[in-house]
């Protein structure tokens, strides 16, 4: 008895008995009825193309022209190894025909590669045949079926590996045992699946979820590629939260053709953040508050700065300048109130604007801080947050600033600083700091990046309780904060027990060597006497045997990059986390 399978097309049910649509695989794969389109993947940083998903697609007239229905009836009918390896064939060829740009990221089912199917060698003869070499080419795992046999994947991995693939595995968070294949694999790229990007600027569920495949990405050298993007706020967010790459609808579409560029308004949403970087390593000074305003010379009379308030009722003062100096400031409320007094205006009302000026203003250069001009203000007289500040460039009257745009500014600053701060040591985290080396890498300044790690930590968290445990932590941070330069070094919190610091001092390792004997004396007193006099404590593991550790100690791996040395954040962090791993052995 033959099943009927229906399909919608074209607004009308086209009924197929199964016979007919097995007639039609065995005709799509007997005549390469294939054909590929390409979405391209780009670097978020660089808003530059680094390759193209090459996807396939089945006759345009077929109820099998979808790549589900289509690979998915090939399952069926025990024919989805020819499918693969026709459409790997027709990706490639169509890729060095369309002179793609970058490398081409090839979907290859795991329970192909581990089926008695499987042809080896074939891909590779694909490339030879075609003019491509294996270093444009990603083997892109698509996780079909549970494949369980990861000793038989690793096996197949580091083949692919060794004839120069790279690889990658796709949806990361959906189907079987994702987590698990990134582990045994440690694959090059790692895609996340659309779910948990679509919305992710509006779900703090979906942004946690992300920010933490970042940081097990940055530990693991492993690139993330981030799926479905269909929003430019979805971008941002990605962005802001330092993946490196993306791939989406709201980038490019799948089309016939690999493209070459990306669309002007991408590249616009990307370089915004770009070029804010260049000002990485200073703080944003005053003269982001500074504004034009009118000023007068002290011997102008009262009477007409009356009249150009009331031209002006925006602002609340006006400076005094002579010969370009500013040497005083008049407060809208004070020359009001004072000309309310009886007779007072037929009194002073020609007289020089110096009588009602306040002689003592607050001044600052362009130049300072933020941070710097608040303190001076909290140490200034209440009235300075309405009447403002007064701005200069090298000690010449620039404009004017108010306390209330200081305050905004101030608190948005504060706002993002929490936003991207480990909320135990209040250090800044992983957004932060990749930005701070993006920035140190765009200006070619030469830095080291020390990773900080403690030994021994587990052992005594578990033994003695987490609240020790995170005291532990705080005082790290609290040594790092105290024998680091602040106004060059940058610390930041990557989570856990893991610090980073990003030197400029020169004398970085002499720090590095306070850090840790100041760790050495303090952090024993967090052990009992007994456990002090004996060097360490004894610990029951999972089996149950006794174990002794040694007390906490910090290990550090130092990484000296120079100008144009790395390339990316990713590389800084993957070099640092090595060489934390050698410490540590």
């Amino acid at each position: 008895m033959s099943t009927n399978i229906v399909f919608l097309n074209s607004n009308k049910y086209q009924e197929n008995t199964a016979d007919d649509i097995e007639k039609k695989l065995h005709d799509i794969i007997s005549n390469k009825r294939l054909s590929a389109v390409f979405q391209p993947i780009i670097d978020i940083k660089t808003a530059k193309i680094i390759g193209h998903e090459g996807l396939i697609r089945g006759p345009a007239d077929s109820p099998l022209h979808s790549p589900i229905k289509l690979f998915n009836t090939a399952r069926h009918y025990g024919l989805v190894a020819e499918l693969e390896y026709l459409a790997r064939h027709e990706v490639l060829q169509s890729f060095y025909d369309l002179n793609g740009v970058g490398k081409v990221f090839l979907n290859v089912s795991p329970d192909v590669f581990l089926s008695k199917y499987s042809r080896g060698g074939e891909t590779l003869k694909y490339i030879d045949e075609i003019g491509l070499t294996p270093q444009q080419v990603v083997i892109e795992l698509t996780e079909n079926t549970p494949s369980n046999d990861y000793r038989l994947l690793r096996e197949a991995c580091y083949y692919y590996r060794a004839m120069g693939f790279e690889i990658a595995i796709d949806d990361l968070g959906e189907g079987f045992s994702s987590l698990r294949m990134w582990s045994e694999l440690r694959p090059d790229y790692v895609k996340i699946d659309q779910h948990f990007i679509q919305g992710i600027n509006h779900d703090p569920l979906k942004l946690q979820f992300v920010r933490s495949i970042q940081e097990i990405a940055n530990k693991s050298g492993a690139r993330i590629v981030a799926e479905g993007i269909e929003t430019e706020e979805e971008l941002i967010a990605i962005r802001d939260i330092g993946i490196a790459l993306g791939q989406g609808y709201h980038i490019t579409r799948p089309q016939n053709h690999p493209a070459k560029t990306i669309p002007a308004h991408i590249k616009q949403t990307l370089g915004a953040k770009y070029v804010n970087k260049q000002q990485f390593n200073q703080p944003t000074t005053v003269e982001s508050l500074m504004k034009q305003s009118p000023y007068v010379a002290p011997e102008l009379s009262n009477d007409a700065v009356l009249h150009l308030f009331e031209l002006h009722a925006e602002i609340n003062s006006i400076p005094v300048v002579k010969n370009g100096i500013p040497v005083g400031i008049i407060s809208r409320y004070h020359i009001t109130s004072q000309f309310s007094k009886q007779y007072y205006r037929e009194l002073y009302g020609k007289s020089a604007c110096e009588i009602v000026m306040d002689g003592r203003p607050v001044i600052v250069e362009k130049s300072v801080s933020l941070h710097d001009l608040s303190d001076l203000m909290l140490q200034s007289d209440p009235q300075y947050l309405s009447i403002g500040f007064i701005v200069t460039e090298n000690g010449t009257y620039a404009g004017m600033g108010s306390g209330h745009d200081l305050l905004r500014q101030f608190t948005q600053m504060q706002i993002s600083a929490a936003r991207y701060a480990n909320p135990l040591t209040l250090l800044p985290g992983n957004v932060p700091i990749n930005e701070h080396i993006d920035g140190l890498l765009s200006t070619k300044t030469a830095f080291t990046a020390c990773y900080f790690d403690l030994d021994f930590f587990k052992p005594f968290n578990d033994m003695h309780g987490y609240k020790k445990g995170d005291d532990v932590i705080q005082l790290i941070g609290t040594l790092l904060t105290e024998h680091c330069c602040k106004e060059f070094d940058f610390i930041g919190h990557i989570g856990g027990d893991d610090f980073i610091v990003l030197f400029q001092s020169q004398n970085w390792k002499q720090r590095c060597e306070t850090i840790l004997a100041r760790f050495a004396e303090v952090a024993k007193w967090f052990y009992s006497a007994e456990e002090r006099e004996r060097g360490g404590m004894e610990v029951e593991d999972r089996l149950g045997n006794r174990t002794f550790q040694p007390l906490m100690s910090i290990s550090i791996g130092a990484v000296i990059a120079g100008p144009e040395q790395f390339e990316s954040p990713h590389e800084v962090s993957s070099a640092a986390a090595i060489a934390k791993k050698q410490a540590k052995k």
